[in-house]
């Protein structure tokens, strides 16, 4: 084979074999293949696209191009969940002690967030002494003892992808829904579940803005599931406004908490409840009508009797974590300035924006514009009115927590453009507008 060729074959539309996208991936990842002819074949794939079968091709293709966990020494059914991102977006932390609680033993491996917050690994490592990086053997021994281990990716998994993305970032091919989702789920299947899933976020704070666009990357990313094997089920969630109050990495740990302990905002409640159920679901194999409100609700006293709690304080120590931050959270890292905002006159919020709150919160140092810029822990914005509450003039909107006058200066100017008030009472958003599963079509 010559890559040329397939580079050309893909550029005139034509359907690429396995064994042709097997060689050009294993060839790139290996260094026969030079950045030149990989940067022209993505945007043969992005101006081209690909079928179903092509996309599940280099899916299995990226999977394969490193090592493959195998949790089956320790886990004889792995469950695990992936978030497309979003802003406030700390389910991980409470959906999978959550799981575990309900003795369904999980092992995830997160990433860090390049853009408006933090990822997962970000918040985790707001908790001072918590290890993320993990040996595959101390992975199974964790999850073997707790029946939970929360650590980041190692390199060695799906290297193709990630040497890809970093291709895909400066030439332009990012937005190509085949290569999104090979991207997410080449992961996933090296990761070693055996069911997967997804949150694909819609909206002003998601990748993708409209339900349409999330729905296509659901069902390519269930589809590529279902190809190889795995049991899938994908939510799509409403992004228009932050999930929760906090955004802000310590911040987030701290609202994560105490969900946890049976409080927290009733939106991300409900949406880590129904999260775990599905992943429940999937982990004890039930498939009878009425069992995932059942779960649901087994879940519902898991978290209200402290014991989800009871198991992130068990990852937390196994992790090298201090557990006395996650007992008093008053201990997580704190913002020397906070400022709050208030509503200039009354009505009701019609518009929360999650892309102004976020923009605002990386003004303040919370992400990465960069791989290489520097997250501050302790700041963030907790929102304290979401789309159709009421409204009085004073009311807080806002509470601003900064470690630099100037950067809190910013992140205000930022801010004034998130909120919009009406003198009617809106219809929220819904919390998830559809579900994708096998059964639905994929």
């Amino acid at each position: 084979m010559r890559a040329t060729d397939i580079i050309e074959k893909k550029r005139d539309g034509d359907e690429l074999s396995a064994a042709e996208i097997q060689w050009f991936i294993s060839g790139f990842t290996n260094g026969e293949i030079p950045d030149y002819q990989a940067a022209a074949w993505l945007m043969a794939v992005f101006l081209r696209g690909m079928t179903r079968r092509e996309t599940l091709d280099l899916t299995l293709a990226m999977a394969a191009s490193g090592e493959q966990l195998d949790l089956s020494p320790a886990i004889a059914y792995a469950v695990d969940k992936h978030s497309t991102g979003g802003v406030g977006d700390k389910v991980t932390l409470v959906a999978l002690p959550l799981v575990a609680a309900a003795s369904v033993p999980v092992a995830k491996m997160s990433g860090r967030g390049l853009g408006f917050s933090g990822g997962t690994l970000d918040k985790l490592e707001s908790i001072a002494g918590y290890r993320v990086k993990l040996s595959d053997e101390e992975i199974l021994r964790q999850v073997r003892e707790i029946g939970i281990v929360l650590c980041g990716q190692t390199k060695h998994l799906a290297p193709a992808d990630g040497a890809l993305y970093e291709l895909r970032d400066v030439t332009g091919t990012v937005p190509s829904l085949p290569l999104i989702a090979s991207s997410i789920m080449s992961k996933k299947l090296a990761s070693g579940a055996q069911a997967i899933v997804l949150d694909v976020k819609v909206g002003a704070g998601a990748f993708m803005k409209t339900v349409d666009e999330a729905r296509a990357l659901a069902q390519a990313m269930v589809d590529i599931g279902l190809g190889a094997g795995r049991a899938m089920v994908a939510l799509l969630s409403d992004m228009s406004q932050p999930l929760g109050c906090a955004v802000g990495n310590a911040l987030e740990v701290r609202e994560a908490i105490e969900t946890l302990r049976g409080g927290g905002p009733a939106d991300l409640r409900e949406h880590c409840l129904t999260i775990a159920a599905h992943m429940v679901r999937l982990g004890r194999r039930e498939a009878q009508p009425g069992v995932f409100d059942a779960i649901r609700q087994e879940l519902a006293a898991l978290l209200d009797s402290g014991a989800a709690l009871t198991r992130f304080r068990e990852l937390v120590a196994a992790q090298g974590g201090d557990v006395r931050q996650i007992d008093d959270p008053d201990r997580l890292p704190a913002a020397r300035l906070r400022e709050t905002v208030r509503a200039e006159r009354g009505g009701w919020v019609a518009h929360m924006d999650a892309l102004t709150v976020a923009q605002a919160t990386l003004e303040l140092g919370a992400g990465r514009a960069r791989k290489t810029d520097t997250i501050d822990p302790a700041v963030g914005v907790v929102v304290h009115k979401k789309i159709g509450d009421r409204v009085e003039t004073g009311d807080s909107l806002f509470t601003v927590h900064a470690s630099d006058e100037n950067q809190l200066a910013r992140a205000l100017t930022v801010l004034a453009g998130a909120p919009s008030l009406s003198d009617e009472a809106p219809q929220p958003p819904p919390a998830f507008y559809g579900t994708i599963t096998e059964a639905s079509g994929a």
